[in-house]
């Protein structure tokens, strides 16, 4: 007796048989999550591994990211370094901001702050709101460069821009003391409100104690501007 087979997975699957790496990727991808066929880490790792192969970056990000987790696969720092360094290779910011993490953490590597840093720019320049944030931190705090503001401000700010609550918060939080920006009681309250509007609980208690010291013309100020906020697109 026959079974029913989805169309579109055999056909997938014909195309991946035949080597087609976008193909390959994208079985890969169905196996390790579950859609349309029962999770099967070893199959979603040899697919994403014939794709890899072929150069796919996208595939050499998730094989990446199973060698980092041990995700199917036995935890390797170092396999999962070699892919995230050829998937970044082709510029892939995904891959980038994880190399980042590996050196801003030391997994795996030597701490090296300015290979993060490297890495984050590499990926943030692509729009990568993580590395964005990541990066905010690293000249807030002085992580391996001289404490600038002025540039965590710079880097928070896209992040933030593109629905980043962490950053979002502290960007309320930097406006409110002023630092590394003229303090803006209004610009604050529009980020905490965002911030707060997804959960962080730093922004909502700077909301109430605000909400204490800012006159009814500015606290109308602060709720149009949140409420006229956009996320910006990826740049």
């Amino acid at each position: 007796m026959m079974t029913n087979v989805d169309p579109q997975l055999a056909q997938i699957t014909t195309d991946a048989e035949a080597g087609d790496a976008t193909a390959q990727s994208i079985l890969g991808g169905m196996y390790e999550n579950g859609d349309d066929v029962a999770v099967d880490l070893k199959l979603a790792h040899h697919w994403y591994q014939q794709a890899a192969a072929q150069g796919y970056a996208d595939a050499q990000f998730n094989l990446g990211v199973m060698y980092e987790t041990g995700n199917g696969v036995k935890e390797d720092i170092a396999q999962a370094k070699i892919w995230y360094e050829k998937a970044a290779a082709q510029h892939d910011p995904a891959a980038q901001f994880n190399l980042g993490l590996l050196y801003a953490d030391g997994l795996g590597v030597p701490q090296d702050y300015a290979q993060a840093k490297l890495w984050w720019e590499k990926a943030a320049t692509q729009g990568d709101a993580d590395a964005q944030a990541n990066l905010g931190v690293m000249y807030a705090e002085g992580q391996g460069v001289a404490q600038d503001f002025t540039q965590a401000i710079f880097w928070y700010e896209k992040a933030a821009a593109q629905g980043d609550p962490d950053a979002q918060c502290i960007l309320g939080e930097m406006y409110l003391d002023g630092q590394g920006v003229q303090q803006n009681d209004v610009v604050a309250y529009k980020w905490f409100t965002l911030a707060g509007s997804c959960g962080i609980e730093e922004a909502m208690d700077a909301l109430e104690e605000l909400e204490t010291s800012m006159t009814t013309a500015q606290l109308a100020e602060g709720k149009k501007l949140a409420e006229q906020w956009k996320p910006a697109l990826k740049e």
